[in-house]
């Protein structure tokens, strides 16, 4: 059977292991996402084609390298042993000389490309915010609800240390392949004006650059301390830890927040989707979780999950929530409606009823704020 989502094709595809015929199975994977996690060594070798050639499209290594003889990158949970002249899984360190060396420059540099958004955006978190909502005023927000009038900007970090099998923001890669574009952090501390009320860093993921986004953070708070001013930020948590409190200093002070996506539960299923464990991100959520307190009057810590069809169904879902609830019942969780794009263009979109069943079981573990987000992308 063949059918089609707007323009793209969805086929069906049979499973490598159960045999299972469906249109939910990637074929780029080749497995169905039971045997994903039931039996993660024998997909190994259909993981390993789907990231290698996902990654060598740009040149980059489809695996986080670990060369015995390398020099060690600490910045997030690939721990990469670079060796000489090769480059780290997100494709911006590299070994030279047995020194390590950040290919866009140094700290003070991105790669970064930027633009205004009028608020309210399409923020994962805009309906907690207090650009969109109406928590958070006075002491954080211009407005009693949405900040019309106000704009964030928006900034696009050109790496990442995932490498998601249905990046949405895939072009990323281009990116951290040509090495451009290039600001300094004062340059982008300097493109806030007067109606700039937050600052989001996303991408690709700020865990590559973190300590560039770091430092044009704090010059731009410098500048702006007489007002508002929230830096946010989405990010897949793979950071070190210690970058991670650095980040919740600046959004908690400032009334901004940090947004996960907490892309599965299983870690068979998050290897095989994105390449890469999801121990840390869980670590540093659950780390993160414990400033919520130091701040009540607006949400610090924000969740979201892609609902992947086949993949991404109401057991990760209920074991993600769960997992939230555990830390606090008041985390606000979307569920994001999945379009396919990149290495899934052959997936169908969402469901209107596994949203509605997602969100249920979201509810039913213990989560009082369930959103369903993107419902324009349902079927």
């Amino acid at each position: 059977m063949v059918r089609y989502v707007l323009w793209h094709t969805v086929s069906e595809v049979k499973c490598n292991f159960c045999s299972e015929t469906s249109e939910l199975i990637s074929k780029e994977l080749g497995v169905c996402g039971s045997c994903l996690r039931e039996k993660p060594h024998e997909a190994k070798v259909y993981i390993e084609k789907a990231h290698a050639k996902s990654k060598g499209k740009f040149d980059l290594p489809a695996s986080p390298p670990k060369d015995p003889n390398g020099v060690k990158c600490t910045i997030c949970v690939n721990q990469c042993m670079i060796g000489e002249e090769q480059k780290g899984f997100c494709g911006l360190q590299t070994n030279r000389k047995g020194r390590l060396v950040h290919l866009g420059g140094t700290p003070s540099k991105g790669i970064v490309s930027w633009y205004f958004d009028p608020l309210p955006t399409n923020c994962v978190a805009d309906w907690v915010c207090p650009g969109g909502s109406e928590c958070g005023y006075p002491k954080y927000s211009y407005s009693p609800g949405v900040e019309y009038g106000y704009k964030n900007l928006a900034v696009f970090l050109g790496a990442c240390s995932f490498d998601c099998l249905f990046c949405q923001n895939w072009h990323y890669r281009e990116m951290t392949r040509t090495l451009s574009p290039i600001m300094t952090a004062q340059e982008l501390a300097d493109c806030v004006d007067d109606k700039t009320s937050c600052i989001c860093y996303f991408g690709g993921d700020p865990t590559p650059q973190l300590p560039f986004a770091i430092k044009a953070s704090k010059i731009v708070l410098k500048q702006n301390e007489d007002r508002i001013l929230r830096i946010c930020w989405e990010t897949n948590g793979t950071m070190n830890p210690s970058l991670a409190r650095k980040m919740a200093e600046l959004s908690l002070n400032s009334g901004g927040c940090i947004k996960f996506d907490l892309k599965t539960w299983d870690e068979n299923l998050n290897i095989a989707l994105t390449g890469i464990t999801n121990r840390q991100t869980l670590q540093n959520f659950e780390m993160l979780a414990q400033f919520i307190a130091k701040r009540p009057e607006s949400p610090f810590l924000v969740a979201s999950t892609l609902l992947v069809p086949g993949y991404i169904d109401a057991q990760e879902v209920f074991n993600i929530a769960k997992f939230i609830a555990d830390l606090d019942t008041n985390i606000p969780y979307s569920l994001l409606a999945f379009y396919p794009c990149f290495q899934m263009m052959d997936m169908p979109t969402t469901s209107r009823k596994q949203a509605l069943e997602c969100r249920e079981v979201a509810l039913e573990a213990g989560l009082k704020r369930v959103r369903i987000g993107n419902i324009h992308l349902l079927s």
